[in-house]
């Protein structure tokens, strides 16, 4: 069974995380289909927009913390490639428009915040659940998350490690439209729809300057911050917290 899905239908692209058993964790085949579907979207005349879904009832947990934990207890690099994904889909020509119909959790939160448009169920969540593993969000993604709802509420997010419900991710402003689950499919469809019927040279041409003028976020020197995730991506903490994770128990940090 393939793990990501792509189809294009009257102007619409779908990317379908095809892994409802692992509620869409972000494993090694998602993040390479990511990367391969949206090079081949990038050259594609018949895309207007792009809508990315998850199969089952979460739209992304995060990374695989299985795949996570055989890296941690190796001499491989933690390191996966999402934030490089994100940002590609972030940087794409054509419009995205994430529909959540679950929970949106640790890079499952940030895959979705990297779209253009959220259109979220009143049934889903959204967290950052990383200081419970013992990781630190990489500096592009904590970024994102106070770029769209300020240093306020990315701190309670990020220092609680615990999920917000929909209501509350509306009032925030993280998520576009808030809708029913059985009223979603059809909502976020009638979006793209309104999308895909503008002018392509208008839609690429406006979210081009959209991403020029928030780009001096990219000038900001930030390689202290990222020796700090590296630092605590390898750490026992971190070892810890993602093992107690998968064995479902409290974990024990001990600071190194």
């Amino acid at each position: 069974m393939a793990e990501i899905l792509c189809t294009v239908t009257d102007g619409i692209a779908t990317i379908t995380m095809n892994r409802p058993e692992k509620r869409n964790a972000l494993n090694t085949a998602l993040i390479d289909g990511f990367r391969t579907m949206f090079q081949q979207l990038e050259t594609n005349p018949e895309v207007r927009v792009v809508v990315i879904r998850g199969e089952g009832k979460a739209f992304c947990s995060g990374i695989d913390l299985r795949e996570l934990s055989s890296r941690q207890h190796t001499d491989a690099d933690p390191e996966t490639g999402v934030v490089q994904i994100f940002q590609q889909i972030e940087r794409s020509r054509h419009p995205t428009v994430a529909m959540v119909q679950g929970d949106a959790l640790a890079g499952g939160c940030e895959l979705a915040l990297h779209c253009d448009l959220r259109v979220v169920a009143d049934v889903a969540r959204f967290g950052m659940p990383l200081a419970r593993l013992g990781l630190i969000v990489p500096f592009p993604l904590g970024q994102k998350l106070v770029e769209i709802i300020g240093p306020a509420f990315t701190k309670q997010i990020l220092f609680t490690g615990q999920p917000i419900d929909a209501k509350r991710a509306y009032e925030i402003g993280m998520i576009h439209q808030l809708v029913s689950l059985s009223e979603l499919e059809h909502a976020t469809y009638a979006l793209a729809r309104t999308i895909a019927d503008n002018a392509p040279l208008s839609l690429a041409g406006m979210k081009a300057m959209i991403l020029r003028a928030i780009s001096t976020r990219e000038t900001i020197e930030a390689k202290d911050l990222h020796d700090m995730v590296t630092r605590a991506r390898k750490s026992d903490d971190a070892k810890e917290g993602v093992l107690a994770m998968l064995e479902k128990r409290k974990p024990t940090f001990r600071g190194h």
